[in-house]
């Protein structure tokens, strides 16, 4: 089955990001457990977790349908030790966070490098930290998110996400997210069933199926190898639909949760009835 949904506002109290995955009709859902630009937060109370836990029985989500997306002030590869230490913490305490609610995944970007350490160091320091979280979690499965490579964002080629994997001890708790837009940014094409059947056996050489633990669909505003973070609605943007309709017809990506950060919410709904009917729609 294809669980596909969108990243929702948790606005108003977790539950509320359930509610509203449920209202466009998904079966699968994004949200930030936390605050995604304050680097401290309230504990989760009992409540919280009970009010969470109890809307995912109410609307059919379990915890393989949910994809949470950690704060974006996290680097997990930042030169200087003392943001790196906070970054460490904040990771540690999201996953911590997830666990709590019963979930199975964190989604988290990499880190960027900020023209201060190499490439290479900087991707030891995000596989060292990772580490350093999983030692002091349980049972939630990091998973990485291939990036545009905007600024100093690495992660934006299939052989950084290698790098960070070989390293991690514990690899039945590490994972990848695929962002379409940050794929076609980052150089890789997916315009024609040539380009994409290419780019996904480029990550399948490097990267087994079984670290696939997640989609986020977004068309691209701006131009193949770009560099630039611009995500746009499904069929409107550069990348086109014939993509969308083989990942959603791929065998291989069945119960992996598809997440759309597309830019319009008005539209959530429509796109996830549009990926719905592309299984049964001929090529």
């Amino acid at each position: 089955m294809n669980y596909i949904g969108a990243h929702v506002s948790s606005s108003g109290g977790l539950e509320k990001a359930v509610l509203r995955a449920f209202q466009i009709k998904a079966t699968a859902f994004s949200f930030f457990t936390k605050n995604q630009r304050q680097w401290i937060s309230l504990p989760l109370q009992k409540k919280n977790i009970d009010d969470f836990k109890e809307a995912c029985i109410k609307y059919n989500f379990l915890p393989e349908k949910i994809l949470p997306h950690s704060s974006y002030l996290i680097n997990l590869g930042h030169p200087i030790d003392v943001f790196l230490e906070k970054s460490r913490a904040a990771f540690i305490d999201e996953i911590m966070r997830c666990d709590q609610l019963g979930l199975r995944f964190l989604n988290f970007h990499p880190g960027s490098h900020l023209n201060k350490i190499s490439e290479i160091t900087c991707l030891s320091r995000i596989a060292e930290s990772i580490n350093i979280a999983l030692e002091k979690t349980k049972n939630v499965v990091a998973v990485i998110e291939n990036t545009a490579g905007q600024g100093t964002n690495i992660g934006y080629r299939f052989e950084h996400l290698y790098e960070i994997i070989k390293k991690i001890d514990d690899k039945s708790r590490i994972g990848v997210c695929i962002d379409t837009c940050h794929l076609f940014a980052s150089g890789y094409d997916l315009r024609t069933k040539i380009d994409y059947e290419s780019t996904f056996n480029k990550f399948f050489d490097l990267i087994e199926l079984k670290y696939l633990k997640g989609f986020h669909l977004n068309d691209s505003k701006k131009k193949l190898n770009s560099r630039v973070d611009r995500h746009e609605s499904l069929g409107l943007g550069e990348i086109g639909t014939s993509v969308f309709q083989w990942i959603i017809k791929n065998k291989n990506f069945r119960n992996i949760p598809m997440i759309l950060e597309t830019i319009n919410p008005k539209i959530w709904e429509k796109e996830i009835n549009w990926l719905r009917s592309l299984k049964h729609k001929s090529n």
